[in-house]
């Protein structure tokens, strides 16, 4: 009964530790997609890190993608620049497996 304890308590921590390894790949994503962005709108320094940390916590309002790829979308249109949904998607994809790389090299 032990080993089954010992196991199943394994599990739960290597759960827990994927867990946390996501949230922190999607908020360095978010982070990261957030200073594209901000250079596209010409921003730079204190305010592009201002625009990335609210492209951050815009992922806080639901479940999903949908409220980043929405705000990142309505601020380039807003700045009179195309904004096309698959050109984030893509740019999602690409800038979170590059927070992956960056997250288990240790940086």
């Amino acid at each position: 009964m032990a080993q089954f304890d010992d196991r199943r308590d394994g599990f739960e921590k290597k759960f827990a530790h994927d867990e946390e390894l996501r949230f922190k790949a999607t908020a360095r994503r978010n982070r990261l997609l957030g200073q594209w962005v901000a250079a596209k709108l010409g921003k730079s320094g204190a305010e592009a890190d201002e625009y990335a940390k609210s492209v951050v916590m815009a992922d806080f309002e639901e479940a999903g993608d949908g409220d980043v790829i929405r705000k990142v979308k309505a601020d380039l249109e807003g700045a009179g620049q195309t904004a096309a949904e698959g050109e984030i998607k893509v740019k999602l994809d690409e800038l979170l497996a590059q927070a992956v790389t960056d997250i288990q090299a240790g940086r």
